[in-house]
């Protein structure tokens, strides 16, 4: 029987790959093969695997040695014997077709005959219908037939392993056709002299499967996808096979990539990521709906396809290529939406010092509007699924950023161009007015949130007065004594947004009286005169002297005071104050120097207050 190999190798084998190891094979005995290896350069295993011809499965022996015999096998069977070298990577190597000896033939009868008067023997046997290949039958004695004795006579057979003349030749033609649901079916000429025919199918990763046929030249398998097959056909009859024939190479379309991801990375890109699929080299990912199509081709098992349109639905399809087979275009489309788009046209409509109604323009199909006012120390919001909403509880002087952005199930849009806001600005906590000569006052005011300029106003039905200061205090003249002032103020932000600000009203003191006079009376006493701007008020006259000081209150109404034991030739200074409702003494009445000589007090000028 001629001996046959076949080098089968995957897409991604390289040339450091062990070579397989040459076979030569022998049959010691009618159930046995001896099979010697041929050693391989850095090899540390060998396996054989052994098939018989019409069965599907296989016996593997595992090997170190270049020698191995194989025993228990069937006398007179057809073997496929294949070897394969070992090292860290592995590598298959050729196989070989090997027939075992036949078994000896059963039901042997002798007999003695005569010819032409010269005695001879008749030798027959039984014919095993199973032994495969051409077989060729000896029968001999141990003795000289010339001297008609009765010889013993045994009867064997000859293994006729090797081509023999009437092996049928290999099939040829041999062409696969691959359905798309991953059925692959070879097909073969015919060939004259064949009984049957066995299909040997090697797959890329070492998988090995054998189809036998007797009644057609084709066989059906089922074909994974991502896979280089190498395919042979051997015609069978009962003087053999055929030598090795014609070797098909087929690779199935790679596979669709499992575990396809798609998501939203951004309001215009999608991030598209798999398992890297069997078979292939190159991905091909598309994005499409009614007016767009974008793709982009990688190596890796990653894409970005940007620019898309925003709250779009998109078809995804990732299509694996290889360049032997082209590509799969049966796999599944995925459907994803982009993120809402951005809404536009921000407006802003204050309602009262603690709220404002934001809208905007937007066109999504499904989505919630959710508006932020973000500040220095809060946040404030409010959700719609129309175009505006509400946001309220402001506090006072506050500034914030205004956006609305878009949510739905697909994830979130842009924030929409912001825009600012300010609120009403804090009115001040206190305000004081003090009054500081008897026609200006000094206002000043405790910090006010916001507020970053004021105007202060004392209003009166005898007059006003007005100021317009960024700082926290003002000077006002122009005050008529005696006279009640409302006092407000307005505090302006820096947006020109305004608060309207009152307090608690302001009088101002008692005029100072006029034409203030001293007359010496008897018994070192003198009186103090002058003129008085109302009748409600109460005096104080304090007359200070170098060695002694003399004070005396009038009733309201009075505008004199009687003071005694003045001190003669002594100098004093006199003032006459009103006294406030609380009873306490104006202090910016003027001050005036007298001087008492013999029986009169001679006026000397006027004195400022210190």
């Amino acid at each position: 029987m001629a001996s046959m190999f076949i080098i089968t190798c995957s897409t991604f084998i390289f040339s450091a790959v062990l070579p397989p190891p040459q076979l030569s094979t022998s049959s010691p005995s009618n159930d046995s093969i001896s099979v010697s290896l041929s050693p391989v350069a850095h090899a540390v295993q060998y396996t054989l695997s052994v098939y018989k011809f019409g069965s599907n499965s296989a016996v593997k022996h595992n090997t170190s040695s270049t020698n191995f015999t194989i025993t228990g096998l069937d006398a007179g069977s057809l073997y496929i014997i294949r070897g394969f070298a070992w090292d860290l990577e592995g590598r298959q190597g050729d196989f070989v077709y090997f027939q075992t000896g036949p078994p000896a033939p059963a039901s042997v009868n002798v007999s003695m005959e005569m010819s032409n008067d010269v005695a001879g023997l008749s030798v027959s046997w039984e014919l095993d219908q199973d032994v495969y290949g051409s077989i060729e039958y000896q029968a001999t004695s141990d003795g000289n037939l010339e001297y008609c004795s009765l010889n013993t006579l045994s009867v064997f057979d000859s293994n006729p392993c090797g081509p023999a003349p009437s092996d049928p030749c290999p099939p040829e033609s041999l062409a696969l056709w691959e359905s798309p649901e991953g059925n692959c079916t070879l097909t073969w000429d015919t060939v004259a002299h064949a009984d049957g025919y066995q299909a040997f199918i090697k797959r890329g990763d070492g998988g090995e499967e054998i189809c036998n046929t007797t009644n057609s030249n084709n066989c059906s398998y089922d074909c994974q996808c991502g896979y280089t097959y190498l395919m042979s056909v051997f015609a069978f009859n009962q003087a053999g096979s055929n030598p090795q024939g014609e070797i098909l190479n087929h690779t199935t379309l790679p596979c669709c990539p499992e575990g396809v991801s798609v998501s939203a990375v951004n309001t215009d890109t999608l991030e598209i990521t798999w398992a890297a699929s069997r078979g292939a080299e190159l991905y091909e990912t598309r994005a499409v709906d009614s007016s767009e199509d974008i793709r982009c081709n990688d190596t890796a098992p990653v894409c970005a396809l940007s620019d898309l349109s925003c709250d779009t639905s998109y078809s995804v399809v990732v299509t694996p290529c290889s360049d032997i087979s082209g590509c799969n275009r049966a796999c599944k489309a995925h459907t994803k939406d982009t993120a809402p788009c951005m809404p536009t046209n921000l407006m802003l409509n204050p309602q009262n010092s603690s709220s404002v109604t934001v809208s905007w323009t937007s066109n999504n199909r499904a989505a919630t509007y959710t508006v932020s006012a973000v500040g220095a120390d809060d946040r404030h919001s409010c959700s719609s699924v129309g175009n505006s909403c509400d946001i309220t509880g402001l506090p006072c002087g506050s500034a914030y950023e205004v956006s609305v952005i878009a949510t739905s199930s697909t994830g979130q849009s842009l924030p929409s161009y912001s825009d600012s806001l300010e609120t009403e600005p804090c009115c001040p906590q206190t305000l004081t007015v003090d009054q500081g000569t008897q026609a200006m006052t000094n206002v000043s005011w405790s910090h006010a949130k916001g507020a970053h300029s004021f105007i202060t106003s004392l209003t009166s039905p005898r007059g006003h007065a007005r100021c317009h200061t960024q700082d926290s205090h003002c000077l006002m003249g122009c005050i008529t004594c005696g006279t009640n002032y409302t006092v407000t103020m307005e505090a302006y932000s820096h947006s020109g947004r305004m608060s309207n600000c009152t307090y608690q009203g302001f009088s101002s003191s008692a005029c100072c009286p006029s034409g203030v006079r001293l007359y010496r009376k008897a018994a070192n006493s003198l009186r103090v005169h002058w003129r008085s701007a109302g009748s409600s008020h109460s005096y104080v006259t304090d007359m200070t002297g170098t060695s002694n000081n003399y004070t005396c209150t009038t009733s309201p109404g009075e505008n004199s005071c009687d003071i005694s034991n003045i001190q003669c030739g002594d100098v004093y200074n006199v003032v006459v104050a009103p006294l406030t409702a609380e009873g306490s003494k104006v202090l910016f009445c003027p001050l005036r120097l007298y001087s008492g000589i013999m029986n009169l007090m001679i006026y000397r000028g006027r004195r400022s207050v210190d």
